[in-house]
């Protein structure tokens, strides 16, 4: 018999795992297989508010070691305050390391300052999206300040107990008459834990969902918390199959909020479910496995 190695046998499972799920949602009621959906264009990235309880060099080292490069910076790693310079040295840092600095966030604006202050930020960063919070009476500002720019901003919501934008109906509801460049960052587990399906918020989001918080909670109530993906109650491979089918081609981003002094093994566990599921959705549309899929 031939050796199995404990890193195959893992990816072999979770390969498993995942198309077990993805076959029962592909299957019509007859027992026919469904025809396979299109090809995801959305690309995985990280929410540094992962690793805040880390420094930037540190985040960027363990988030390499996920292969996820694609990156948008909290606070904590640039802070907000800095002076341009420190912004543009902190960005080609993140850069030479092999890194898209796509964005930043989740920034609050309180006032005309802080709204003026994002955009200087995600400029002077070369981002391209600002993931934010402002206040309500902010809205037209932030409005103004990402057609100045060419700058998006992607409203954040935050479930239940959030008195700006608890789900993402608070924030298509506000923005309906703003600019394109004003849109959604559909946060998934607060989406959930708000009792709403993630799948059907992503798909009434249409072109105004500019960016995602990938995560799993544990209930589809306001009690809910952050767990490892695949987990919770989140229909994960449903999710990524409507992304998909709405062409979106933003940054799926990993925002795992459990274990903050500790999170690599359950964000690698995360990373890896969410992978597994879309290479099994590959090889359902080609027709032949993955490219691990030979004989154990």
């Amino acid at each position: 018999m031939r050796k199995i190695t404990r890193r195959a046998f893992l990816g072999g499972s979770m390969g498993a795992a995942a198309g077990t799920v993805l076959a029962g949602a592909a299957c019509g009621r007859d027992g026919g297989t469904a025809a396979p959906g299109p090809a995801p264009r959305f690309e995985l990235g990280l929410a540094s508010y992962t690793f805040r309880e880390f420094d930037l060099e540190s985040t960027l080292a363990m988030a390499r070691r996920l292969g996820l490069t694609r990156i948008a910076l909290k606070s904590v790693h640039l802070p907000l305050e800095s002076p341009e310079e420190a912004i543009r040295a902190a960005a080609a840092k993140v850069k030479a390391a092999g890194f898209v600095l796509y964005g930043c966030g989740v920034v609050y604006m309180t006032n005309e300052t802080e709204v003026d202050r994002a955009f200087s930020y995600a400029r002077a960063g070369g981002m391209g999206i600002v993931v934010g919070v402002p206040n309500h009476e902010l809205l037209g500002r932030a409005e103004q300040r990402a057609r100045e720019t060419g700058i998006r901003l992607a409203i954040h919501n935050h479930g239940p107990g959030d008195l700006l934008y608890p789900t993402p109906w608070t924030i298509l509801d506000r923005i309906k008459h703003l600019d394109s460049r004003v849109g959604v960052c559909l946060d998934v587990g607060h989406c959930q834990r708000s009792g709403i399906d993630p799948s059907e918020a992503a798909s009434e989001c249409g072109p105004r969902l500019l960016d995602v918080h990938m995560k799993d909670v544990t209930a589809a109530t306001e009690d809910g918390v952050a767990v490892e993906a695949g987990r919770g109650v989140v229909d994960i491979p449903g999710f990524l199959r409507t992304l998909a089918a709405a062409d979106f081609r933003g940054t799926a981003a990993f925002e795992y909020e459990k274990d903050g002094k500790d999170p690599m093994p359950g964000l690698a566990e995360s990373v890896g479910y969410v992978r597994g599921i879309l290479a099994a959705s590959s090889g359902a549309r080609t027709g032949h496995p993955g490219r691990d899929g030979g004989d154990a």
